[in-house]
């Protein structure tokens, strides 16, 4: 069947009526809650480190950072790279972040920033996941990858970006979907 060009544009037209109806960005059931850029300042200059999407399958009983820290349901982090960091700053921001965060296994600690083997570059994601059937967490990052146990280091994890933290904006960013 050919299409005229006026009989495709209603089919985009309906298209994109269909998504739009849709409601929340949805991929596999997982609801993306919100989007943020990690910044870091130096002196007076703003720098964007990563771009980082928070997505769960079950939204918490109420809208707040700590309702999603301790949502013990599937959910995930996904940074895209906004520049090149190398591994020994990684390493630093992550851990000065669980101490900030009151969280002090440093076995793992460890074990978590073992998936963190080398310098992230500009583009490379990173997906930081819980499953809740296995209570772990799993950060790929690249080629390397670390699943540490516990329902403790979830939500030790999860409040690196929704508990205490420089950038209190962007936990607020990262849950601004929620209903």
């Amino acid at each position: 069947m050919k299409l005229v060009p006026k009989k495709l544009v209603v089919l985009v037209a309906a298209l994109a009526a269909l998504l739009a109806a849709a409601g929340p960005l949805r991929a596999a059931d997982w609801v993306l809650t919100g989007t943020g850029v990690r910044v870091k300042t130096i002196a007076f200059i703003d720098i964007d480190v990563y771009e980082i999407s928070h997505f769960m399958k079950q939204a918490p009983a109420s809208r707040s950072k700590q309702a999603v820290i301790d949502a013990d349901v599937p959910k995930k982090f996904v940074w895209r790279m906004m520049r090149d960091v190398d591994r020994e700053k990684i390493h630093d921001a992550l851990t000065g972040a669980f101490a900030m965060n009151g969280y002090q296994d440093q076995a793992k600690i460890k074990a978590f920033l073992g998936a963190f083997k080398a310098e992230l570059k500009e583009g490379s994601h990173v997906t930081i996941q819980y499953d809740p059937e296995n209570k772990s967490t799993t950060a790929l990052v690249g080629g390397g990858s670390a699943s540490v146990a516990g329902v403790d280091f979830m939500k030790a994890v999860w409040s690196i970006w929704l508990g205490k933290i420089d950038q209190p904006k962007l936990g607020d960013q990262l849950i601004g979907r929620l209903k």
